[in-house]
């Protein structure tokens, strides 16, 4: 898996340049899963979700040069947040009249959207955070032995019991300690590095 730029800026940089191949293959790696299960969130069918994240980054393509960082509170995050949000509103407003949407007409789906609004940041958060857990477990799990990584997957992830995990894997309680703490550290720092790169 190719690395990621040392900070998010660059990367942001890199994609004005549409001739920049790489850079739109990471950019799209780290954002298209949290636009399409955003999408998925707001009610849109796996095709529709599909469409609408074409959709987010034609529009980013389209208008990533007169992006700028004015502060230390900007955040490009926000910037996509809007540029998704208005998609999922257009997606939303252009379904036919006939088609069925749980007994809800547009406007009322539209005035939900709207009330949601402080959901949204939080939304986008979280599949940030997802995305970001992502690529730090394929990383940790192609740095470490597999039965370490059961480990870590058994305990942390499917909560099984330590000892239940030892029995299963044929290992000492004390092992499976050992290899849960070496991923979940290695975890935090990969992540930590992640989220300083994207930030």
């Amino acid at each position: 898996m190719q690395q990621p730029p040392e900070t998010r800026e660059s990367l942001l940089l890199q994609i004005r340049e549409p001739e920049n191949r790489e850079a739109w293959e990471e950019f799209v790696e780290i954002y298209r899963p949290v636009v399409f299960r955003m999408a998925l969130a707001k009610g849109l069918q796996h095709v529709d979700a599909l469409d609408l994240v074409q959709t987010v980054f034609i529009s980013i393509a389209g208008s990533i040069s007169k992006w700028e960082k004015r502060d230390g509170k900007t955040r490009f995050r926000n910037w996509l947040l809007r540029i998704a949000k208005n998609a999922t509103l257009n997606a939303l407003t252009r379904r036919p009249p006939d088609q069925a949407i749980g007994g809800d007409t547009v406007a009322y789906e539209l005035v939900n959207h709207a009330a949601e609004d402080s959901n949204e940041a939080s939304q986008l958060d979280l599949e940030y955070g997802r995305q970001i857990y992502l690529r730090a477990a394929e990383q940790v799990r192609n740095s470490v032995n597999e039965s370490t990584w059961q480990a870590f997957e058994l305990t942390a992830v499917q909560g099984i019991s330590i000892a239940s995990a030892a029995s299963e894997l044929g290992k000492s309680v004390g092992v499976i300690y050992a290899a849960r703490s070496r991923v979940m550290k290695q975890l935090a720092a990969v992540v930590s590095k992640l989220e300083e790169s994207y930030e």
